[in-house]
């Protein structure tokens, strides 16, 4: 170790003697200003709750490594076996007593209890949650309170240095730096919905920071410090916040309705591969391909069809499928907006009214099977699909795949028996008859999509034709 010490440490000097300024460029900005203007609106929750419920916010005691335990502080006496006490962070919002958090902090709590940097404390009242963004609305009663103030807009970009405040593992007011990683990322929940574009950090988030604010150098909160990746229960440098922009909708209607209602569009969709982009005519990989509309939902009045391709929403492009949830989720309601797709191969502009998430939750399909055989150039043995299987799968035709010849055209896109083939090209499938004569019409050579339901899920599939 000591030879590999003096083999580098006079290079480090030559380096130093050449670029005299970058020991000072790489030094990190000082937080200390940002830290005493904004810490006293930084807060601590300490919530109660039956066991059944189980905890999400700040481990137990009996989860705490030994070493921990005793920087622990609990009111009163420790918890009794019926009832356990969990942790979080939170901060103020306004002066007369609204505070901000994550809602996994607070669910399922019995009672909820702020401690303010000077250790006062207040009953807290929940004023609203909304699982699917993790945030949850507070209210104590106290005036004239220090506030922290949110960021205008998203204006993060990758490489900017932002600070976490918050109480890991119950060490109250740690104060933790870094930068922002990536921003708009997708991380699905267990009811696989997808809206929010999170901000991910290498900043050191553990249990405890949830609901914690993130900030920028100029001390706006950029975000509200959510989840973190990890493997052993503590911080590996992965952690996600939930954006401003997300922030400001859900505590907009959380205040005024105690509830919260997400744009909601009405389609299944799926990423575009570059197979997929070249059968649509795409020049490259982008937008969300549309593979299923809800019946009478808003895509589907607006004349959206199953194959589209949206590039643009509401005038924001849409690079991949996981955007365009982040963007509809943002839109209230009733409002109808611009959306630009790619059909057959041609831009087309529409008009849709987006609708409530509530008008229907949850679309999907119920899988389904069917019948006997046929065959064409693509490698397929296909049947067409019983009636009896049409009206479990709740679609009008199709052929369903009983046989995928190795190494052909079907195999190598990876299509698979007991798919439901619905469309090959523009051309709908309902029978074998039509699936023989679109396979027929096709080129050499030529790159066609084709969509299929798989085990329920609407999907397409794109083909590669041999010349």
């Amino acid at each position: 170790m000591k030879a590999i010490t003096r083999l580098m440490t006079p290079v480090f000097l030559i380096f130093s003697l050449a670029m005299p300024g970058l020991a000072a460029a790489v030094e990190p900005p000082d937080f200390r200003e940002i830290v005493r203007e904004n810490s006293p609106a930084v807060v601590k929750i300490i919530v109660q709750h039956s066991r059944a419920h189980g905890g999400q916010g700040q481990p137990g005691p009996e989860e705490i490594p030994e070493y921990l335990r005793r920087f622990f502080e609990f009111r009163g006496t420790p918890p009794s076996r019926r009832q356990r006490m969990a942790m979080g962070s939170g901060f103020i919002i306004s002066d007369d007593g609204y505070i901000l958090t994550n809602n996994h902090v607070v669910e399922g709590a019995d009672s909820v209890l702020v401690r303010m940097s000077n250790r006062h404390e207040f009953n807290a009242e929940v004023i609203g949650t909304d699982p699917r963004s993790d945030l949850a609305l507070l209210r104590i009663e106290a005036t004239d309170l220090p506030v922290l103030k949110l960021a205008h807009k998203d204006s993060l970009e990758v490489g900017e240095w932002v600070l976490a405040i918050g109480s890991p593992f119950g060490l109250d007011y740690s104060v933790t730096a870094g930068i922002v990683s990536a921003k708009g990322r997708s991380l699905p929940t267990e009811r696989n919905e997808n809206y929010v574009p999170f901000i991910q950090t290498d900043v050191a988030i553990n249990p405890g920071n949830s609901g914690g604010p993130l900030f920028n150098l100029d001390g706006e909160v950029v975000g509200v410090n959510s989840q973190i990746f990890t493997r052993s229960g503590g911080s590996i440098g992965l952690s996600f916040a939930i954006p401003v922009s997300v922030v400001r909708n859900v505590v907009a209607q959380l205040k005024t309705d105690g509830r919260v209602t997400r744009g909601w569009l009405g389609v299944t969709i799926q990423d575009i591969d570059k197979n997929l982009a070249e059968s649509f005519g795409l020049d490259h990989p982008h937008g969300a391909l549309v593979a299923q509309l809800a019946k009478g939902g808003p895509a589907d009045k607006a004349g959206l069809q199953p194959g589209d391709v949206i590039i643009r929403f509401d005038g924001k492009d849409i690079p991949t499928s996981a955007d365009l949830p982040h963007v509809v989720g943002l839109i209230s309601p009733d409002t109808t907006v611009p959306v630009e797709i790619v059909r057959d191969r041609k831009h087309k502009k529409l008009k849709v009214k987006v609708g409530g998430l509530d008008a229907d939750d949850s679309f999907a399909l119920i899988a389904g099977g069917a019948e006997d055989g046929h065959g064409g150039r693509l490698g397929l043995v296909v049947e067409t699909a019983s009636d009896e299987a049409l009206e479990r799968l709740g679609i009008s035709g199709g052929v369903v795949v009983r046989k995928v010849v190795p190494s052909s055209v079907a195999a190598e896109a990876g299509i698979l028996p007991g798919d439901v083939i619905t469309l090959i090209a523009s051309s709908p499938i309902t029978s074998t008859e039509t699936f023989d004569r679109a396979v027929d019409k096709l080129e050499g050579g030529s790159s066609v999509p084709l969509r299929l339901i798989r085990r329920g899920s609407p999907m397409f599939i794109g083909l590669k034709l041999k010349g």
